[in-house]
C-alpha cells in the first residue's frame, strides 16, 4: 500500500501537452492558480451543458489536474486534493463515454495520483489502485503514446524499489518518452529530477536546461535547476 500511496505523487504529471502555448498551460507554467480557477469555472459550465461530450469532460479534468499540480508544487495539499478529486469525477465521465481513449485513462490515473499526493493513508487506499491501473490501461490502449510512459515514469520515481519501482526504472521511462518525442519539456524536467535523485547532478542540470529551452516559462523547472548543485 505504501507503494500505491506514493505512485505518481506530484504528478503522474498532469502532462497533456498538446497545446503548450494555450491558456491552461500558460497558467500552469506560471503557477497561476487564480487563472486556472477562472478557467475551471468556464470549463465546468461547458461540461455541464454537454454531459455526453467526452472532450468537454476531459478538458475540465485537465484543468483540474493542472490546478492540483501547481498546488502540489506550492505545497498546498488541501487544495491539491480538492482539485484532483473534482477532476477525477470529470475524467471518470470522459472514460465512461469513450473507454478506448488512452489519453483519457492517463488523465484519470494522473488525477488519482495527485489526490494521493494531497491526502493521507485513507486517501491512498482509496485512489492507489486507480493511479496504477489507469496508467497501465493507457499504455495498453496506445503503446505509442509517449505521455503514458512519462506518467509511468513519475510513478516509478515515487514507488520504492522493493515495490517494483525505483529511480532506475523512472529514468528508463523518461528516456523512452524522450526517444518517442524529444520535444516534450516535462519529460526532460522529470528526467532531471530522477537524475538528481541518482546523484547525477551534472546530467540533471542538462536535462533541466533542455526542459527550459523547450518551455522557458515553466516556473517549476527553473526552481529545480536552481536547487541542483553544479557537481
Amino acid at each position: 500500500m505504501v507503494g500505491e500511496m506514493r505512485f505518481a505523487v506530484v504528478g503522474l504529471v498532469s502532462a497533456a501537452l498538446a497545446a503548450l502555448g494555450g491558456p491552461l498551460e500558460k497558467a500552469r507554467d506560471a503557477q497561476d492558480r487564480a487563472a486556472l480557477g477562472r478557467s475551471i469555472q468556464e470549463l465546468s459550465t461547458a461540461a455541464a451543458s454537454r454531459p455526453k461530450d467526452p472532450a468537454a469532460q476531459y478538458k475540465l479534468a485537465q484543468a483540474q489536474s493542472y490546478l492540483a499540480e501547481v498546488s502540489i508544487e506550492q505545497r498546498d495539499k488541501n487544495a491539491a486534493r480538492s482539485a484532483a478529486e473534482n477532476g477525477i469525477q470529470a475524467a471518470e465521465k470522459a472514460t465512461s463515454l469513450k473507454a478506448d481513449s488512452s489519453e483519457y485513462h492517463r488523465m484519470l490515473g494522473t488525477l488519482c495520483g495527485q489526490a494521493i499526493a494531497g491526502g493521507n493513508l485513507l486517501i491512498g487506499m482509496k485512489y492507489g489502485k486507480c493511479a496504477l491501473d489507469e496508467v497501465n490501461k493507457a499504455i495498453q490502449l496506445d503503446p505509442k503514446n509517449p505521455m503514458g510512459y512519462l506518467s509511468r515514469g513519475v510513478g516509478n520515481y515515487y514507488l520504492p524499489a522493493q515495490f517494483g519501482g525505483g529511480v532506475d526504472k523512472a529514468i528508463a521511462d523518461f528516456q523512452k518518452t524522450i526517444e518517442m518525442d524529444p520535444k516534450i519539456p516535462e519529460a526532460h524536467l522529470w528526467l532531471g529530477v530522477a537524475l538528481r535523485k541518482a546523484n547525477r547532478n551534472a546530467e540533471a542540470r542538462k536535462a533541466f536546461e533542455k526542459s527550459l529551452q523547450l518551455n522557458p516559462a515553466r516556473v517549476w523547472a527553473k526552481q529545480q535547476l536552481d536547487k541542483t548543485p553544479v557537481q
